[in-house]
């Protein structure tokens, strides 16, 4: 079979012509789906242009009302941060001036503290002197006895028979014997014993305090207690109260060693209320002595108040007669009271009518229609008018004068 090539050619003419006319129908959609897709893209970049303007003026609003809120926010920040720093520095300042208020007690303490500092140097410089020692708890014994009793009643550094002189003599009521006070205490052992760190030391310390306070007891009682010139009893005057309650805590023995020789030992309280009490044995002394004289002066107040009593009997008596006279008095002036009352009220007539009237009987007027009541006071004051010239007259019919009666005669 053979084939035409014209009509071959005819066939490939026709599909290519074909084909042209596809590619031109294809190219033109293409060009109009692009001339659609620009003037979408035209109108989509328009909107986005109002889109983008829109946002470029809300993103101008927002940035004006955040600037706005940003400074406003700041001029409060600023405002805040400036109250919260004048008020620091307000604290500040006082805290700063009550610092410096209390550096200024704190100086102030310090000098009293340096001073006391100094005190207590000088102190330990005087309780370090064994003379100076007993100087200052002879002055503080000294004290106690002069605060307490009066001036008679104590010595100080009295000589005894035996040529010794005690620190004070205590001049006991109604006895030749006094009691002695003995002001020298030793305090050294006291003071190594506080002083000391160790056991050793502790007990060489305490066996020092046992031998020199046991040797004082013992020079006390040898030099101070004499039969009939001194009590059988001495004070041992102990100036600290710290070192009374060392003695009576750590050192017992001497305590009982001292009561046995007749010693007490008294701290300045316990010499205070020793003191106080021969002040009030002192004051029942001189009440009983003076027993006759307060006996005498009772009985002539008693005496006094008998006379005190008579008087006042006599003068409760002129009281009565005044209360009788004062009664009678005002009587009276009733009576004239009442006088005064009839004058002032013109009742004369009416009692001259019931004085003229007829009488019924022996001593009764009968009275008239026309006539009105009378009083019995004012008939008893009518009565006894009487005619000193003669006998009565008469009644009669024209006018008549009445006598008043005389107020001041009582009538």
């Amino acid at each position: 079979m053979t084939v035409d090539p014209v009509l071959v050619g005819l066939v490939l003419a026709g599909l290519a012509a074909f084909a042209l006319l596809v590619l031109a129908v294809v190219l033109v959609v293409h060009l109009v789906r692009r001339k659609e897709d620009a003037a979408a893209q035209d109108q989509q970049l328009g909107e986005m242009r109002v889109r983008l303007q829109t946002l470029a003026e809300i993103s101008v609003t927002r940035h004006g009302e955040l600037a706005r809120a940003v400074n406003e926010r700041l001029d409060r920040m600023t405002h805040k941060v400036g109250s919260d720093i004048n008020e620091s520095a307000r604290k500040t300042h006082e805290t700063i001036s009550r610092l410096n208020e209390r550096l200024a007690v704190i100086d102030t303490a310090q000098k009293n503290l340096t001073e006391l500092s100094s005190n207590m140097v000088s102190l330990q410089e005087i309780l370090a002197n064994k003379q100076a020692r007993g100087a200052f708890g002879q002055m503080r014994m000294e004290a106690i006895v002069k605060d307490g009793l009066p001036a008679g009643a104590y010595t100080f550094q009295a000589t005894l028979s035996n040529g010794k002189r005690p620190d004070c003599l205590l001049r006991m009521p109604n006895a030749a014997a006094g009691v002695v006070i003995d002001a020298k205490f030793p305090l050294e052992g006291f003071e190594a014993f506080r002083a000391a760190r160790s056991d050793e030391a502790k007990k060489y310390a305490a066996r020092r305090i046992r031998t020199d306070v046991g040797k004082h007891i013992e020079a006390i009682a040898d030099k101070y207690l004499i039969a009939g010139e001194t009590q059988d009893t001495a004070i041992l005057f102990v100036p600290s109260e710290s070192i009374y309650a060392d003695l009576a805590e750590y050192f017992p023995d001497i305590v009982q060693k001292a009561h046995r020789a007749r010693i007490v030992i008294c701290a300045p309280n316990m010499l205070m209320l020793a003191v106080q009490t021969m002040q009030a044995i002192l004051k029942d002394v001189q009440m009983r002595e003076q027993a006759h004289l307060i006996q005498r002066e009772v009985a002539t107040l008693m005496e006094d108040m008998g006379r005190f009593r008579d008087r006042v009997l006599d003068l409760q008596r002129h009281f009565g007669q005044a209360n009788g006279d004062i009664d009678k008095i005002l009587t009276s002036a009733d009576k004239i009271t009442k006088r005064g009352q009839k004058i002032e009220h013109l009742d004369f007539e009416d009692e001259a009518k019931a004085a003229t009237a007829p009488k019924i009987g022996p001593n009764v007027a009968r009275p008239t229609p026309h006539a009105p009541d009378v009083t019995q006071a004012s008939v008893a004051a009518a009565a006894p008018q009487s005619n000193p010239q003669g006998p009565a007259r008469a009644p009669s019919k024209g006018p008549r004068i009445i006598r008043q009666p005389d107020l001041l005669a009582g009538e």
